[in-house]
């Protein structure tokens, strides 16, 4: 991806990511296939440039703090059986991408290339690329289903 905003670059190449970046994948899908979470192409495109990564920063952004995240989808082991039944829930595909908050939230993306904070409820960043600058410029996710499921 070309064409970032300067600061949103900045803090993708402090973080080590560099234009062309290609990581191999195969270690997270084999992890999460054995449980039933199936790596689609837009989770491996994503993973392919970006996994691996730590965005270390804080403070202030545009409607909510800007939170540390890594992009380290073994960060979210265990967690399968919450990815699966968000899946079923929303509609969508998702696999695990990391964490946000130092393991506060869990980050995943569906096959429409669309982030989403993972928890007791769901929230989404947007689709790829503004899902990204959303994470890193504080922009406060919109919340997709509250777990609240009336009596």
């Amino acid at each position: 991806m070309t064409g970032w905003p300067a600061e949103v670059r900045e803090v993708l190449d402090a973080s080590g990511w560099t234009s062309g970046r290609k990581v191999n994948t195969s270690r997270w899908r084999a992890i999460f296939e054995e449980t039933g979470l199936v790596m689609h192409d837009a989770a491996e495109v994503f993973l392919r440039e970006f996994g691996g990564l730590t965005v270390n920063i804080s403070g202030p952004g545009i409607s909510c703090s800007r939170t540390p995240f890594e992009l380290v989808p073994e960060l979210c082991w265990g967690e399968e059986d919450r990815f699966s039944e968000w899946s079923e829930s929303i509609g969508r595909r998702l696999f695990p991408l990391g964490e946000l908050d130092h393991g506060r939230f869990f980050l995943a993306i569906d096959e429409g290339s669309e982030i989403y904070l993972v928890e007791t409820w769901v929230a989404g960043f947007g689709r790829m690329p503004h899902a990204l600058e959303h994470l890193i410029l504080g922009v406060a996710p919109d919340v997709v289903d509250d777990g609240y499921a009336p009596a």
